[in-house]
């Protein structure tokens, strides 16, 4: 019997598979629910238990993490009837780990503080890649309690972890993180195409560049795949364009102008429309070489 706490992973897609796998792996009896069954089976072989919905998951934990898609998806398995607020026992731990809307983490923190639960906001950052090699970067929201109670769990799939405040402010810290992302992806897919069309060798150019300031981890990420003709999702675009609309409505809530954000909301939702959704966000590099920027200045 393990004396760790039983944990309710929701979510078990490109990255919530691997992050509930390194549960396994630190000894946590895990309960999982994915509306697609077989992205659990791998999970299930080794020894997690299956739920029929996310409610009944977090009926059967101490702890309930979730890694959905999108903040409807995220409201649904919260607050709609059956579900975690509602089945979860008191005293139960709620991370949401999803990229979701800071007001929507406030009215989770709410409804579950009314229940006797304690609730986080815990968005990742580091991608596929940070979450099959546990190195994800944490930014959370809610009490300094449920933090610290939350961190062994964090330890397990992740390496850097920061309570940014209250609730709400993992979900803000995330769309900072975002934004940067997103001028990162274009300053780097501009910088290949521009080596391209000069004639040089974008192996040799990205080596040498990796050494110098133009260094980052998108760079050295996404680079090797773009050259590789590598678009397959670590994170797919139709997220990325969610979590930059949600970006633009909190910096126009705010009445601040972020015109990088902007142009690269039209870039991504351009690829996204140009059936660009399921690849991941290194495919805008299809676009430039259509030549087609979907009149973007």
């Amino acid at each position: 019997m393990s004396d760790r706490p039983t944990v309710a992973f929701i979510g078990t897609g490109v990255m919530g598979a691997a992050m509930a796998g390194h549960l396994l792996d630190a000894g946590y009896p895990l309960v999982v629910f994915n509306r697609t069954r077989e992205k659990a089976e791998q999970l299930l072989a080794r020894g997690a238990k299956w739920a029929d919905w996310a409610g009944e998951a977090a009926s059967r934990a101490d702890v309930t993490i979730s890694m959905v898609g999108y903040p409807n998806d995220v409201e649904e398995v919260y607050l709609a009837p059956g579900g975690i607020i509602e089945r979860a026992p008191a005293g139960s731990l709620l991370i949401d780990m999803t990229t979701s809307t800071p007001t929507l983490a406030v009215g989770i923190a709410a409804a579950a503080a009314a229940k006797d639960l304690q609730a986080l906001d815990a968005p990742v950052s580091g991608g596929d890649v940070g979450a099959r090699n546990a190195t994800l970067t944490i930014m959370a929201g809610g009490e300094q309690e449920a933090f610290e109670r939350a961190l062994p769990l964090f330890e397990a799939v992740g390496k850097t972890f920061t309570l940014m405040g209250g609730p709400g402010a993992g979900q803000h810290a995330k769309m900072a993180n975002q934004i940067g992302i997103a001028g990162t992806m274009i300053g780097l897919v501009e910088a290949l195409q521009y080596a391209k069309s000069a004639g040089l060798d974008l192996q040799q150019v990205h080596a040498a560049l990796s050494g110098g300031g133009a260094n980052s981890w998108s760079w050295g990420a996404y680079g090797p795949r773009i050259m590789a003709g590598d678009f397959a999702p670590g994170f797919f675009v139709k997220h990325f364009v969610k979590d930059l609309r949600i970006a633009l409505d909190e910096a126009h809530a705010m009445e601040l102008r972020l015109p990088g954000l902007e142009l690269a909301e039209r870039l991504y939702s351009w690829l996204q429309e140009a059936d660009g959704a399921e690849y991941g966000t290194q495919a805008l590099w299809l676009l430039y070489e259509r030549g087609d920027q979907g009149g973007a200045p």
